[in-house]
C-alpha cells in the first residue's frame, strides 16, 4: 500500500487544496478544548509555505444539518483563530464553502498565504459525493492533497470525488496520512512480536471485524471496557445490568474459539469496578466477575484486572490500544483507563495508540510524550484494521488496483 507523496510532487508557486481534519473537541463556551488534530496538519500546511504555494485548508466539523449556513456551533472559525496563533499569520476565513466569492478569493491568493474553507458539511454535496459540488471544489487549486486520515473512511465530496479531478502527477498524501497508514498499515502486517492489541470502549459491534482481522494477527488480546461483558456473558458468567449485545454473543465465542486454536493468548477482566448506576454520587463495590449483583453494573475494571493487564504487557514488544477500560469520563471510574495508559507508556515496546476516547485517556493520564504514535482517526484506524481499503487512501495509491 504505497501512496503518492506530496514530497514527489512540483508545488512550488502552486495553489495547493489540501484537506485536513479539523473536527476536534470544544468545550462548553466553544473553545477548542483538544488542538492535537490541527497541530498534527501543521508539518504538511509549513511545507506548502516554504514553497510559496497558495494554500486553500478545507475540513468538516460535526453533523450540522446540510444547508444550514447560520448554525454557528459547527464553523471552523476557532479553528481559523487557532491556525493563526500556531502559523503566526492571519489566516484568511471564507464565509461559505464553494460560493463564487470564496472561488474568485482562492484563485487570488497570492504565495504563502492560507485560507481556510468553512465547514464541507455545510454544503450537501460534501456528504453526498456529489461530484459538481467536487469540480468547484477542484476550480480553486492546482494540487490535491489529503492529509485527513481521520476522515479517509468516508466516501465523500472533498475524500473520494475531488482526486478524481486531478491526475497522479497532481495529488498525493500529505505527512500525517502517511504516517497513519505506515503505524496501521505495516506495523500490523510486519509488528515486532509479542504483539498485544488492548480492546475497550462500549460496544463490540463497533470493533467485531478489526477482532476477527486482529486476531490472526497477534499474540495477545486483552479486552477491557463495556465490550468485555459480551464476552463474559459468551463464557456464562452473570454479569447484572452491564452494557451487553446479546446478538453478538455467538460471534464473541467464535474470537475466543479462534484465539485458542491458534494460541492466541485471550485475556478478560477477573474483577470490576460495579456500581447501580453511572453516576459520580452512586455507591461502588469492588468484586470478583463471579459476584456482580444482579441490578448493579460493572463501570471500570477493578485492581486485580489492572495488575492481571500489566503482567500481560511486560514482554510486549508493539502494542495497539484502541478504546478505554470504563466509563472515564467520570472520576470515580477512570482509574483503570488511566492505569492502564501508565502502563503502556511504562513498557519498552513500539505503541500505537487509536481513536479519540483512548488518545483523550492519554492525555488525562500525561502520558501523550511516552506513546510512539497516537493516530488521529477512530473509525478510520478501526476499518483500516479490519483490512478495509479506505476511500480516502484509495484516491491516493501509487499504484491504485
Amino acid at each position: 500500500m504505497e501512496l503518492l507523496s506530496i514530497k514527489d510532487l512540483d508545488i512550488e508557486d502552486k495553489r495547493v487544496f489540501i484537506r485536513c481534519d479539523f473536527n476536534v473537541p470544544k468545550d462548553e463556551f466553544g473553545n477548542i478544548s483538544d488542538d492535537r488534530r490541527i497541530r498534527s496538519a501543521l508539518t504538511t500546511i509549513r511545507y506548502c509555505m516554504d514553497r510559496n504555494c497558495k494554500i486553500i485548508l478545507a475540513s468538516h466539523f460535526g453533523r450540522p444539518t446540510p444547508g444550514e449556513w447560520n448554525d454557528e456551533k459547527d464553523s471552523l472559525k476557532p479553528v481559523q483563530k487557532r491556525l493563526s496563533l500556531l502559523l503566526k499569520m492571519d489566516v484568511i476565513m471564507a464565509c461559505n464553502v464553494v460560493g463564487d466569492d470564496t472561488i474568485k478569493k482562492a484563485k487570488s491568493l497570492e504565495g504563502g498565504e492560507v485560507m481556510l474553507l468553512e465547514n464541507l458539511r455545510y454544503n450537501p454535496g460534501e456528504v453526498a459525493n456529489d461530484s459538481e459540488f467536487a469540480s468547484r471544489l477542484a476550480s480553486m487549486a492546482d494540487i490535491y492533497i489529503n492529509d485527513a486520515f481521520g476522515a479517509s473512511h468516508r466516501r465523500h465530496g472533498s475524500i473520494f470525488a475531488l482526486p478524481e479531478h486531478f491526475d497522479k502527477e497532481h495529488k498525493a498524501a500529505g505527512f500525517l496520512m502517511q504516517k497513519e497508514v505506515n503505524f496501521f498499515h505495516r506495523s500490523v502486517l510486519n509488528p515486532s512480536r509479542p504483539f498485544i492489541a488492548v480492546i475497550g470502549g462500549s460496544k463490540v459491534s463497533g470493533k467485531l471485524q478489526a477482532l476477527v482481522n486482529l486476531v490472526e494477527k497477534v499474540d495477545k488480546i486483552i479486552i477491557g471496557g463495556g465490550m468485555a461483558f459480551t464476552f463474559l456473558k459468551a463464557q456464562g458468567y452473570e454479569i447484572g445490568k452491564s452494557l451487553v449485545e446479546d446478538h453478538l454473543i455467538e460471534d464473541a465465542k467464535k474470537i475466543i474459539y479462534r484465539a485458542q486454536a491458534l494460541g492466541v493468548k485471550f485475556y478478560l477482566p477477573v474483577d470490576l469496578v460495579v456500581s447501580p448506576e453511572i453516576s459520580e454520587d452512586s455507591p461502588v463495590k469492588f468484586l470478583p466477575i463471579q459476584e456482580i449483583p444482579k441490578d448493579w453494573m460493572g463501570l471500570d475494571i477493578g485492581p486485580a484486572t489492572s495488575r492481571l493487564f500489566r503482567e500481560a504487557l511486560n514482554d510486549a514488544q508493539t502494542i495497539l490500544w484502541n478504546g478505554p477500560m470504563g466509563v472515564y469520563e467520570l472520576d470515580k471510574f477512570s482509574k483503570g483507563s488511566v492505569k492502564m495508559s501508565h502502563y503502556i507508556a511504562e513498557t519498552h515496546a513500539t505503541t500505537i495508540v487509536g481513536g479519540g476516547d483512548t488518545a483523550d485517556v492519554c492525555q488525562r493520564a500525561g502520558d501523550v510524550e511516552e506513546m510512539t504514535f497516537i493516530s488521529t482517526g477512530g473509525g478510520a484506524s478501526l476499518e483500516l484494521l479490519e483490512g478495509k481499503l479506505l476511500p480516502g487512501i484509495e484516491a491516493v495509491l501509487k499504484n491504485p488496483s
